[in-house]
């Protein structure tokens, strides 16, 4: 990477950034909210991707971020703020062998927040990432119908129903890519900002062992979503640089709880841009902040370290 002739160094935060500059939208259900803040954060630094790349919620703030750059976040808050559990899961309006609830409510959720009718008439390139129920493998949608592709991102395994799409069958993306960096390389990335939600996206903390089973379930569901996504992350970051933000968010709500939303927004408004105005990259590498302690109820770092992690 070079800079300018006469400059101190490379430049902070995320001007210097190779392009194209894909964000990158994990996924994370109710802690979808964290992304909203940090969208606020990144439009105060004058940041407008070159892609947007997502997973199941993540797929839909990104779509929102592709049909309005650089302007989503109040639309996105307002849709936040306001939305409660029953829009998205109505109990007993299950319709679906393949899904506990039916995906009315998100068809609504969508279609109310006035997106084009496909996919390639985003104004940023845009791609939502979903699973192939029959292989396994990672499926870019980056044309077609737009809500279609939203839906089959988000189709929670057991929860949501599968799209049918092309003649696969399609489910939440978040089975194998949480956090989409790698389709976001694919697609031609040069650098990745990263936003990505939950305690699987924190370093893992020594805990006592869990006992009962739903616990043991729990542990082991961290395990194996906090592995991919340190995998992912550290394999991109060996290539361009990958830079993560972070949310501040040390206490988690329940998966199901939307009421919420405006602590977490704020929360990763002000983390994100403490870190957006402290960030340095100067090559290929992992930028990110995390936390080294942890107060429990408030939403905030109690600490934090900035910088490269390799």
């Amino acid at each position: 990477m070079s800079f300018v002739r006469g400059s101190s160094g490379p430049p902070r935060g995320l001007t210097g950034l190779p392009r194209p500059v894909a964000a990158v939208v994990g996924g994370g259900g109710v802690y979808g909210a964290t992304q909203v803040g940090v969208g606020y954060a990144l439009e105060q630094h004058g940041f407008v991707p070159d892609l947007i790349v997502g997973t199941s919620v993540g797929a839909f703030n990104g779509a929102v971020a592709a049909a309005h750059p650089g302007s989503a976040a109040r639309s996105l808050a307002l849709t936040w703020t306001g939305l409660r559990r029953r829009e998205v899961f109505p109990f007993g309006l299950r319709t679906f062998r393949a899904g506990l609830f039916a995906d009315a409510g998100l068809r609504r959720l969508i279609r109310r927040a006035g997106l084009p009718g496909r996919v390639e008439d985003l104004p940023v390139p845009f791609v939502a990432v979903a699973t192939d129920l029959a292989t396994g493998e990672q499926v870019l949608l980056d044309h077609g119908d737009l809500e279609s592709a939203l839906l089959a991102s988000a189709a929670i395994p057991g929860v949501l129903p599968p799209v049918e799409w092309d003649g696969r069958t399609l489910i939440d993306g978040g089975a194998v890519a949480h956090a989409p960096v790698l389709a976001a390389r694919e697609a031609g990335a040069a650098s990745v900002v990263v936003l990505v939600t939950g305690r699987e996206a924190l370093p893992l903390r020594t805990t006592a062992l869990p006992r009962r089973a739903e616990a043991v379930a729990a542990r082991a569901g961290l395990l194996m979503m906090h592995q991919q996504i340190e995998r992912d992350l550290r394999e991109v970051a060996r290539e361009i640089p990958t830079v993560v933000l972070p949310t501040g968010v040390v206490a988690w709500p329940a998966l199901w709880d939307f009421s919420h939303s405006r602590r977490l927004i704020d929360a990763a408004l002000v983390s994100a841009s403490r870190f957006l105005d402290e960030l340095v990259v100067t090559g290929p590498g992992l930028y990110r902040r995390e936390p080294v302690a942890a107060v429990p109820g408030e939403a905030g770092e109690a600490g934090a370290r900035s910088g490269v992690s390799r």
